[in-house]
């Protein structure tokens, strides 16, 4: 659908919520009704002043008109997460593909025994983490802490940090980056 019949579209959909009828519409904004329905059948393009006095008769303004509401996706699956391993064989799966764009980045973490994740430089935010399986040692500044399966772990991201694992098998654990960091 091209941007014309876009506009057409939301243009109507917003006359019909008002319970106003192209005539109505017409004679509010000063046009005519072959342009409303023009407008409406995406045929025709108005001018931004145009477009502004419509909405405004319709009850909203440019900056709402224009807002892209999609459905928010709920449920992520399998097919859905995407997986980087390096050479050694850890890997990090994310878990909610457009996390970017959230406040949080949940990511699933298999680290193969005696390895250990890039360092993190320190930057802003906060991160979690749960271990479903194994063993892994977070070392945060000049500390290290022992974090068991079953264990969690939090810290401000603002010393340099990293993970590795401690177990002679893989280390599988949940990270949790607020806000998006990978």
């Amino acid at each position: 659908m091209n941007l014309d019949s876009k506009i057409g579209q939301k243009i109507r959909n917003l006359r019909n919520q008002n319970g106003l009828t192209q005539d109505e519409l017409a004679a509010r904004t000063e046009l005519t009704k072959g342009f409303i329905s023009q407008l409406e059948r995406g045929q025709t393009a108005p001018s931004v002043s145009t477009l502004a006095d419509i909405v405004e008769c319709l009850g909203t303004n440019l900056s709402d008109f224009f807002l892209e509401t999609e459905d928010t996706q709920i449920v992520y699956k399998q097919e859905d997460y995407f997986e980087k391993t390096d050479e050694a064989g850890n890997s990090i799966t994310w878990l909610i593909a457009s996390a970017q764009s959230k406040n949080l980045e949940p990511i699933l973490v298999d680290i193969q025994p005696g390895e250990m994740l890039p360092a993190d430089k320190p930057h802003e935010g906060d991160e979690f983490g749960y271990v479903l399986k194994g063993k892994i040692e977070v070392i945060y500044g000049d500390v290290h802490y022992t974090v068991n399966k079953g264990d969690s772990f939090i810290y401000a991201a603002n010393k340099r940090h990293y993970i590795r694992s401690l177990s002679n098998h893989v280390s599988t654990f949940i990270w949790v980056c607020s806000p998006p960091n990978f």
